[in-house]
Formats: C-alpha cells, structure tokens, sequence
C-alpha cells in the first residue's frame, strides 16, 4: 500500500512579506504529520501548526517538501531555512534555532505483520537489518546504540515499501505514524520501543532570535488556546501531553 505521493520541490506561498522577508520551510512526507492527498493541498499535524504559526504575523514563507537529508541539510546551511519536524537531539541543539514543541514522539521498531522476525526486546532486534532514511535522527540513534546491520534509504515511504516487500527485518517510527498506518491496514507490528523525543521548527542560526521569539509565542498560544490539542484530535490523535 502507497502511503504517500508527495513530488519534490512542492510549494506553498503565503504571507505578504517580500522576498528577502520570506522564510522557507523544508519538510518531509511523513504522514499524519505532513502529507497530501492526490493533488489537494499539504496538510497534517505538522503542517497545520507551521500554518497557524505563520498566517497572520508580518512573516512571508513557503514550504518546500523533499528527502528528509536535504531538508535539515539546507536549514543548517541556507540563511533564512527552518526545517520541520525535527527531533531535539542533543547533537543538533547548538546548530539550530529552535521552536519547540510541535511533537512529542515515542518511536518504536516495527516489522512487517507475519514475518520470521522474533525478536521481542531491543537486544534481540540488534540481530536483524534495520532500516531508516537518510540523516533521519534515528540514523544515529541506531548508530550509537550500536546496531550492526543498518539499511539506509533516500525516504521513510521508500523504507516502509523495503519492510512490507521482506528486504529488511524491522524499521522505526513514530507510535502516531504507527497508529495512523493501522488504521490504513498497513501490513506493520509493533516490536519494541526505541526512544523518546520532541520534535519541532530547527531554524538556520541566521534566523534573528526576534523571529524565533515571535513564532514561539504564537505556538506557545496555540498549545495554552488547546489549537494544538484541536489540530492533534482532527487527523484521530490525541495531542503531546
């Protein structure tokens, strides 16, 4: 089952701010937090939050969806880039700006529903090949905690289609994404849990600290206003707690 179809370098304007005002926001497909159905427009959990985030302040910006390594790499690289979701991890805190939360995520290891795959504790599953995609946090998670076998792909779908076609044993995910994928009757089973972290807006160190107050403030309102809650609840999840 296709989970998404999302094309490279797809491109959301808003705002009325003129180019050298524009921030540009790089992000992923990853359902239910950023997604688009056939060829209406992008939405998900993430996505209406940087929406709700951005419409109304004197800040133009669009979104650009791609690879996950391109996204985080031109936030690092490019002035005036924020990419989303991205995990706080404490190797990315000082290279980043952040707005926090949009997420608060539990990522578990899943593998395809009646594989051979035994594994039941996080030790057991060192023995089998994991997958991930490129310069996803869960890259060097994996990679600390010392897994031997590691598959890596440009994407998460691209991922997901290696699992459900038997070339890997198990992959991560978010528990929500999980839940979501259930929901769809993707072929997936929950092994263990991995981690838990928070994710959210990772800015270009170029982004004035004006800028990031100015967008916390507003995700900060839309947490305490319960927008976020309300956001989480529409696409069938219940918000971070």
């Amino acid at each position: 089952m296709k989970v998404s179809a999302l094309t490279f370098g797809l491109i959301f304007a808003a705002g009325h701010a003129t180019a050298d005002d524009t921030l540009l926001f790089t992000t992923e497909s990853y359902p239910p937090f950023i997604f688009q159905d056939n060829s209406g427009p992008l939405r998900g959990i993430s996505v209406d939050q940087v929406k709700g985030i951005m419409n109304g302040s004197d800040i133009g910006y669009r979104i650009e969806v791609m690879p996950w390594a391109r996204a985080i790499v031109l936030a690092e690289t490019q002035p005036a880039t924020c990419v989303f979701s991205a995990a706080q991890t404490p190797e990315r805190q000082a290279r980043f700006r952040w707005v926090m939360p949009l997420a608060k995520s539990q990522s578990i290891l899943v593998k395809r529903r009646g594989s051979a795959v035994g594994a039941r504790t996080l030790d057991e599953t060192k023995a089998f090949t994991v997958g991930t995609h490129r310069s996803d946090y869960t890259e060097t998670l994996l990679q600390k905690m010392k897994f031997p076998k590691i598959d890596i792909s440009s994407t998460f779908d691209v991922t997901l289609a290696k699992l459900l076609s038997d070339r890997i044993d198990l992959m991560p995910m978010s528990h929500d994404v999980y839940e979501q994928l259930q929901k769809r009757s993707v072929e997936v089973e929950k092994v263990t849990q991995l981690s838990e972290q928070r994710l959210g807006i990772a800015c270009n160190r170029s982004v004035s600290w004006q800028m990031i107050k100015t967008m916390q403030t507003k995700l900060n309102r839309m947490i305490a206003d319960g927008t976020q809650a309300r956001i989480y609840r529409s696409y069938g999840l219940e918000p971070p707690r």
